[in-house]
C-alpha cells in the first residue's frame, strides 16, 4: 500500500520525485511518496540538473552519467528508467524535470559550450573537472566499511585505463547525413551506442561519436534548432528533425538497455561497480584536457582556473541530493 507523507509548506501541494526530496530509491522500496517543503524550488533544481547533464553530454570527454553520480541522482535515475513500465507515475516524477532540463540545455548551451572550449579551453576544462570531482565523495561513501579488495582495485585501474585508451581513438572522417531511410537506421544505432556509453559514468558518448565522425554534424543540427524556432524556418526544422528524431529514438533505446545492465551490476556487484565508476571519474580530467594545447599564462589566469574548479565543486555540492540523515 502506498503511503503519502505530507509536510507543511509544500508549494502547490504536489508530490515530488525522490531525487528532489532526498528519498533516494526508498520511495520505490517502501511505497512512500514524500511531499517536501519548497516543492517548486526543488523542481527547478532538478531541471537545472537536467541541463547540466545535457551540457556534459555534448562535451567530448565528459559523461552525463558522471554528472548524475556527482549530483547524487545516478541510482534514482537508473531505477526510474528500469522501473518505468511497472511504476510509471513515480518514474515520470523523477525523469520529467531532468528531461525538461536536458531539452532546454541541449539546444540552448551547445553553441555556448563549444565557444567556451574554443576561447578558454583550460578554464572551461577546470570548471568541468570541478563539477566531476565535486561528486567524488558520493562514490567514497559507497565504498566505506572495508578496504578495497584486489578485484575492486583491478576494476578501478581497468576503468581508468579504458578512458586513457579512448583518447587515442582520434576523430573520424566527418559524415554527411541525409534524411533517407538508410541514414535514419544508421542514426538510430548510433544513438543507441552513444547513449549506452553516456549511461556509464566516465565514458563519453560524445567522444565515441567524434571517433566515428558523427559528433560535429550532429552538434550542428542541434545548434540549428533554436535559431530555426526563433526565425520560424519550417524547412530547417524539418531538416533537423529528419536527423535528430531517429538519433533521439536510438538514444532512448540505448539508455533503457544500459540502465537495465547497470542496475543488475549495482545490485549484484555493488562495490566492484562503484570501484570501476571511481576509476572512470578519476580519469575524466585526462579526457577533458585532451584537446587543450595552450596552458594558462600568468598567476591571474591560473588563479581563475582554480576558482572555476572550486566553483564547480561548490555547484555540485549545493545542488546534489543530501544523504540520509542530513
Amino acid at each position: 500500500m502506498n503511503i503519502r507523507v505530507w509536510r507543511e509548506g509544500c508549494a502547490g501541494g504536489g508530490i515530488l520525485p525522490g531525487s528532489a526530496c532526498g528519498g533516494g530509491q526508498d520511495w520505490e522500496a517502501s511505497g512512500v511518496e514524500v511531499c517536501c517543503e519548497g516543492g517548486y524550488m526543488d523542481f527547478i533544481r532538478d531541471v537545472l540538473k537536467g541541463a547540466v547533464i545535457a551540457i556534459a553530454g555534448i562535451v567530448p570527454g565528459v559523461s552525463g552519467g558522471t554528472m548524475m553520480v556527482s549530483m547524487g541522482i545516478y541510482d534514482d535515475v537508473i531505477h526510474a528508467v528500469t522501473g518505468f513500465f511497472a511504476h510509471w507515475k513515480k518514474s515520470v516524477r523523477v525523469l520529467f524535470p531532468l528531461a525538461a532540463g536536458m531539452a532546454l540545455g541541449l539546444p540552448g548551451f551547445s553553441r555556448v559550450i563549444e565557444e567556451m572550449f574554443r576561447v578558454w579551453p583550460w578554464h572551461t576544462g577546470m570548471l568541468f573537472t570541478g563539477l566531476i570531482f565535486g561528486g567524488f565523495p558520493v562514490i567514497c561513501k559507497k565504498l566505506q566499511g572495508r578496504r578495497l579488495s584486489a578485484v575492486e582495485c583491478m576494476a578501478a585501474v581497468t576503468a581508468f585505463a579504458l578512458v586513457v585508451w579512448m583518447q587515442n581513438l582520434g576523430e573520424g572522417t566527418q559524415r554527411i547525413f541525409r534524411g533517407d531511410l538508410r541514414t535514419g537506421v544508421l542514426l538510430f544505432f548510433l544513438g543507441a551506442v552513444a547513449a549506452a556509453a553516456m549511461v556509464i559514468p566516465g565514458v563519453s558518448g560524445s567522444m565515441l561519436l567524434m571517433s566515428l565522425g558523427c559528433y560535429t554534424p550532429l552538434l550542428e543540427q542541434v545548434s540549428a534548432v533554436l535559431p530555426a524556432l526563433v526565425g520560424g524556418d519550417a524547412g530547417k526544422l524539418v531538416s533537423c528533425a529528419q536527423i535528430l528524431l531517429p538519433f533521439g529514438a536510438g538514444v532512448a533505446a540505448g539508455i533503457i538497455l544500459m540502465a537495465g545492465l547497470m542496475e543488475v551490476l549495482i545490485k549484484r556487484h555493488a562495490r566492484v561497480t562503484y570501484s570501476a565508476i571511481a576509476g572512470l571519474m578519476v580519469s575524466s580530467p585526462v579526457a577533458v584536457f585532451r584537446g587543450v594545447q595552450t596552458l594558462p599564462g600568468g598567476a591571474v589566469s591560473v588563479l581563475a582556473g582554480v576558482l572555476l574548479f572550486a566553483a564547480g565543486v561548490c555547484a555540485v555540492t549545493l545542488t546534489g541530493k543530501p544523504e540520509k540523515g542530513q
